[in-house]
């Protein structure tokens, strides 16, 4: 049976990666899907993508910057769906890297209004329109790192993604009583082109790897799997949480 039969999803940062793998599960899973991102002509690739597997989609790229772009999300999805059920907010960038004393005012800001502000914005909009039908599903992807574990040279990506967890757990209680859950996803290490740019030479990615239990990092797809049980029913009872999803790197110490 498909696990999201019937249902209006939204996924931001949908152009690659977690994003575009989970939209194509979703699809997959039978829900009728609206995809972010900036890149329009990745976005309509995948939109063809779906299409072509027999599944429903629509595009609109943006930046989740914008108030603006967060509330077009929800339209098209009520204007073309006739509701929404499902939000994921995955839109995010890692950020000015290297020595925090010498990362610049709007490296700071930017990391925090794309990964953390924007995706206050998205949720707001899109927990209004859950509400109204008194359920949804609101699902962030925070990470690893800055929560339980630490990388040196990377603060702003670390504080953004944290912001994440708080904003997740605030949120759940808000409008639990309304029938809208907020969970949040916390990735190891996935092999997407945010990964290869952190790390990027074979030392680097060794290294990476053996802090997984695992012994390995994580596909997109793996990941997609995992905010696919958040997303759907399965998950009713499950709110609040920050979920780890990390090959085991938060226990590993060998």
């Amino acid at each position: 049976m498909e696990r999201l039969s019937n249902k209006v999803a939204i996924v931001t940062g949908a152009s690659a990666g977690i994003g575009r793998a989970t939209a194509k599960l979703f699809a997959a899973e039978g829900a009728k899907v609206v995809v972010g991102a900036r890149r329009q002509s990745e976005l309509d690739e995948l939109v063809a993508e779906i299409k072509a597997d027999g599944g429903e989609a629509a595009a609109l790229a943006g930046d989740v910057r914008s108030e603006d772009y967060a509330k077009a999300l929800v339209a098209l999805a009520v204007e073309k769906y006739g509701r929404l059920d499902v939000a994921f907010n995955n839109a995010g960038i890692l950020g000015e890297a290297g020595p925090s004393t010498g990362v610049s005012e709007q490296g700071w800001n930017d990391a925090i209004a794309i990964n953390l502000t924007g995706s206050f914005l998205g949720a707001k909009h899109q927990i209004a329109e859950m509400a109204k039908h008194g359920a949804g599903s609101v699902i962030f992807t925070s990470t690893f790192v800055g929560y339980s574990f630490a990388f040196p040279g990377v603060a702003a990506y670390a504080a953004s993604k944290a912001g994440l967890i708080g904003l997740t757990q605030a949120l759940a209680a808000e409008f639990g009583p309304q029938g809208v859950r907020v969970n949040a996803i916390l990735p190891g290490a996935v092999d997407t082109s945010m990964y290869r740019e952190m790390n990027n030479t074979p030392e680097s990615q060794s290294f990476i790897t053996n802090l997984h239990a695992l012994k390995r990092v994580a596909t997109s797809e793996e990941l997609a799997r995992s905010v696919l049980y958040l997303a759907s029913d399965d998950s009713a009872f499950v709110t609040g949480t920050a979920s780890l999803v990390d090959g085991g790197a938060s226990i590993t110490r060998t």
